[in-house]
């Protein structure tokens, strides 16, 4: 099937299948005579699985680790993310939770200088946004 097949049958654009193409998360596709891409079930399904890891949580670059197991999550990705890693994800999601708890660990920190400046700020910052200071 040619690449807008193949990407409906995944759920995705074809300008999707070209970046998993390019970030090796898929292989290089057959061409036709005329230089078109095709693709076969079996693509069809690692772009599912794909698709799947990342809506839990996993970016490109951390399936491209493993993107050897792709072809052998097709029955169930979300498996992938359990376990000791050694059949699958656990390690590359061990890694981006601590990734995230330090972004929200940085976010948290980030606002609550502002936060703490508002407080500070007692009944002066109580006006609304773009209302003038209030006189005595």
């Amino acid at each position: 099937m040619r690449i807008g097949e193949a990407a409906a049958a995944a759920g995705t654009a074809p300008r999707a299948l070209r970046l998993y193409e390019a970030r090796g998360l898929l292989p290089l596709p057959r061409r036709t005579a005329s230089g078109q891409r095709e693709h076969g079930s079996a693509e069809v399904a690692r772009v599912r699985v794909v698709r799947e890891l990342q809506a839990l949580g996993l970016t490109l670059k951390d399936i491209r680790r493993r993107a050897d197991r792709l072809d052998l999550l097709a029955v169930d990705p979300a498996t992938a993310c359990r376990g000791d890693g050694s059949e699958g994800y656990g390690e590359v999601v061990a890694e981006r939770l601590a990734a995230l708890d330090a972004e929200i660990a940085r976010l948290t920190l980030l606002r609550r200088s502002p936060a703490e400046a508002a407080a500070a700020g007692g009944a002066e910052d109580e006006r609304a946004p773009g209302e003038a200071p209030r006189s005595a």
